[in-house]
């Protein structure tokens, strides 16, 4: 029989909601606590979930063995740290970090210590359920839009380590390329990007978070053919001879990529898997590029 896992969640607010239902309702994992330095809310969500609420993070991570940082973004790094220090394989919610020194030294710390560092890019789950991530032909060009209507959340950072992440991480799983220069320009609630990658790709990043209306459209060039998608329309068009899946928001892991990327995250620290959905490094090497955006915006 498989060790009970009893899973922590850093954070109370909407995401750090999300992950405490989740391993609520996972087989295998109890959740056992949820931290947060608002005591109502954080009491609040522990008591609809059957776990205690902690005012101190040392004190979750006595009594758990992974953890979920579900906390604002500038806050991720800290947390993270202290419960890999602690022990605990640790899955963060995205960015990983707001610096690329503090990424590294997670990589290092999990490294170290053998602990399993996951970060929630959840994109990496709606690409593989579309089966855009077993495409045999490297892409020449990508043009993603992610727009969002205004939100009090994640005002702690900009919207491109906010919103145009998702889509940056994705660039970078569709290419072993590298980044060779970026041009962008806006503010940090709205940004344009195009970076040239060292074999001719080109991605083109929009995002923004004042818009009056929620887009989310993604079109991906390749040498025989091209996809376009319209994510809130559902509208879906194929010319490449690769036969990908047009209803993956029907299939598990596309009704569910958050639960699929948490599962994903368990099963690598049981060993059932290699690796978790991102790995730390992969996560790092989005936010390098973010953080090439916002110095190309001079932000």
């Amino acid at each position: 029989m498989e060790k009970l896992l009893k899973a922590g969640v850093v954070g109370s607010g909407v995401f750090g909601g999300y992950h405490a239902r989740k391993y609520a309702e996972m087989e295998g994992v109890e959740l056992v606590g949820i931290f947060d330095i608002h005591p109502e809310r954080c009491f609040e969500m522990a008591n609809q979930y059957g776990a205690e609420a902690y005012g101190d993070l040392p004190d979750l991570l006595a009594v758990c063995d992974i953890v979920t940082v579900a906390s604002p973004a500038t806050t991720h790094a800290a947390a993270a740290q202290a419960a890999l220090q602690a022990g605990k394989s640790v899955y963060v919610e995205k960015p990983l970090a707001t610096t690329l020194e503090d990424a590294d030294k997670l990589i290092a710390e999990a490294a170290r210590r053998g602990l399993v560092l996951a970060c929630g890019h959840q994109e990496r789950v709606v690409s593989q359920a579309m089966g855009l991530l077993d495409i045999p032909e490297k892409p020449l060009r990508l043009e993603a839009i992610r727009f969002g209507t205004p939100s009090p959340r994640s005002q702690d950072v900009s919207v491109v380590l906010d919103l145009m992440i998702h889509d940056i991480d994705l660039a970078l799983a569709l290419t072993d390329a590298e980044p060779m220069t970026v041009e962008a320009e806006g503010t940090p609630d709205r940004i344009k990007a195009e970076a040239t990658f060292d074999d001719g790709f080109t991605a083109i990043f929009e995002a923004s978070r004042i818009h009056d209306s929620r887009e989310r459209r993604m079109k991906i060039v390749y040498p025989s053919g091209s996809l376009e998608i319209d994510f809130v329309t559902r509208q879906f068009r194929n010319t490449t001879p690769f036969a990908l899946n047009e209803a993956f928001t029907e299939t598990p892991a596309g009704r569910d990529p958050l639960g699929t990327s948490v599962g994903g995250f368990v099963d690598a620290v049981r060993g059932k898997s290699p690796r978790p959905v991102v790995t730390g490094e992969e996560a790092a090497r989005a936010l390098d590029l973010a953080l090439a955006v916002e110095q190309a915006a001079g932000f």
